[in-house]
């Protein structure tokens, strides 16, 4: 018969295998949102609070206790593993705004982190005499083990890159077999610092009048996001290739274009975004204008001269249209002017070649406007007629957290802007909240991120706009809430109420306590798991 004390051991063992197998899950869900590179998880781990976590101590102090003396009362190790379960529960349960994506890859990479772990466990046990002892020294290995679960993790992922590498050639190879089967293909790549995936949808939708489209859903704007959608969606009777590409280091856009090969490239902008990883402007210019060295002879290429490093970058390989959003701007071949907002949207006219189109959005912001100029001219190109764009144009709907305007039940307005921010999108999403005039102006906002060493200067000027713009602030978290309670500081007016909240969770209840019928609430950002 069992006894209660070899019981214990037993579920002592079990219960920190279940809690690696939920620390290993926690550290994917960060590696997957840091691209798989073992580089950037490590620049998670020293910078934010994960490093020294109450959950990283709490587990190397009961590791502790397992060794110590205490560990040879039976009651102790009990306490332990209750203690060690309530911490599975809280992991297992916890919800995340990007939870973990069980891709065969993340099964790749866990199972070998939690095998090789469990077996470095179980083969000392064996050495020792008595079921007992065998079943807690392995259980105190993985103990030993969990606060430094993101070694075994980096390890697996190092030692597994050249087979990832393998298998991400043989998708590529396939989605560029399916291409060139496809030579009447429109392909027509997109990027920039921001308003890419906005412009894409607007894009597809005018498009959509006369060719079957396809684009790449969601945020799928990586090398490999972009071969599955080719070899999972792409049918024989699609005529146009709309495809997104994101980039956060040199050579990422470049990597997109030699699988795919467009014809067409939109550059939204080129702004400091992704600093932390480009480290410099220049650098996101050079790979933001990857799409359009890219362009073959008889290519055609689209770009947005509001934003400086566009407009100073000298396109002579293909036949480039050059647009603003600013009448009085040089060098464009397309400008808005008599832009005018509603409650139900904007009316604006095209202008350029001797040509003027009239359109009406629902959109509202200046930026929606350049992006939706952007999608026009290249549809335009492409032999979109102008009746079908502007009943086009007429019927595109809000992009989901981009600027996004709707209204409660309750008279509440809500512009959702929660994708990402950026210095230029913060200060447009502000401008627009700043037009909002029938009640009170309130943003809820953690502030911008992934901008290397000027972080703080652009959260502090953010902060400015915010006491110029609004009447109440919901800064969020700590990442950016002394940057940014500094620029409102050096703003603020008695009527500014500035308040600070630690989660999103509170920000919206106390959003719901203060906001009445005729109010604006701003959400601007909303910061993945790996930010605080």
């Amino acid at each position: 018969m069992m006894s209660f004390e070899y019981i214990v051991s037993v579920v002592y063992f079990l219960a920190m295998l279940i809690l690696l197998c939920a620390v290993v899950k926690r550290d994917l869900q960060m590696l997957q949102q840091n691209s798989y590179r073992n580089e950037r998880l490590w620049r998670w781990i020293k910078t934010s609070s994960e490093y020294m976590s109450t959950l990283r101590i709490l587990n190397f102090a009961l590791f502790l206790i397992g060794i110590s003396t205490l560990s040879e009362s039976v009651y102790v190790v009990l306490i332990i593993v209750i203690a060690v379960i309530l911490e599975c529960v809280s992991l297992l349960t916890k919800k995340s705004k990007k939870p973990l994506v069980f891709t065969k890859r993340v099964w790749r990479l866990f199972l070998p982190s939690v095998v090789i772990v469990t077996v470095a466990a179980i083969l000392p046990a064996f050495l020792t005499d008595g079921e007992i002892p065998s079943c807690k020294s392995a259980a105190l290995i993985l103990a030993a083990v969990v606060p430094f679960s993101y070694i075994p993790v980096m390890t697996v992922n190092y030692l597994l890159k050249p087979i990832e590498k393998a298998i991400n050639n043989k998708y590529c190879n396939d989605a560029k077999r399916i291409l060139a089967s496809m030579p009447g293909m429109l392909i027509i790549g997109v990027t920039g610092s921001y308003g890419k995936t906005s412009t894409k949808h607007y894009l597809s939708r005018i498009l959509s009048e006369k060719y079957s489209v396809l684009m790449t859903p969601g945020s799928f704007n990586t090398p490999m996001g972009v071969v599955r959608t080719v070899r999972e969606m792409l049918k024989p009777y699609n005529n146009v290739f709309i495809v997104e590409m994101g980039a956060k280091n040199i050579g990422d856009i470049k990597e997109i274009c030699d699988i795919v090969h467009p014809t067409y490239g939109i550059i939204t902008a080129v702004g400091e975004q992704h600093l932390e990883s480009f480290k410099t402007i220049e650098n996101v210019q050079r790979t933001k204008f990857e799409l359009i060295d890219a362009l073959p002879e008889n290519g055609f290429a689209v770009l947005n001269n509001d934003f400086e490093f566009v407009a100073n970058r000298v396109v002579d390989n293909v036949e480039a249209s050059r647009y603003s959003t600013h009448v009085d701007a040089e060098g464009c071949d397309y400008v808005a002017t008599d832009i005018k907002y509603t409650s139900h949207g904007t009316t604006f006219t095209i202008k350029g070649h001797g040509k003027e189109l009239e359109l009406s959005t629902k959109l509202v912001g200046e930026f929606n406007i350049s992006n939706l100029l952007a999608a026009v001219i290249m549809a335009m190109k492409l032999g979109v007629s102008d009746n079908k764009i502007q009943y086009a144009v007429s019927k595109i709907e809000q992009v989901e957290h981009r600027l996004n305007v709707k209204r409660t039940p309750g008279g509440i307005t809500i512009i959702d802007d929660a994708f990402n921010s950026n210095p230029d999108g913060s200060r447009m999403a502000l401008d627009v909240l700043a037009g909002m005039t029938g009640g009170r102006r309130i943003v809820i906002t953690p502030g911008m991120i992934e901008l290397g060493s000027k972080q703080e200067y652009y959260n502090e000027l953010f902060g400015e706009h915010i006491a110029e713009s609004c009447d109440v602030a919901i800064i969020v978290g700590s990442y950016n809430k002394e940057s940014i309670l500094k620029g409102i500081s050096r703003k603020k007016t008695p009527e500014t109420n500035v308040i600070t909240v630690p989660t999103f969770a509170e920000a919206q209840a106390k959003m719901l306590e203060l906001a009445r019928s005729g109010d604006t609430v701003l959400y601007e950002n909303d910061l993945p798991d790996t930010f605080k």
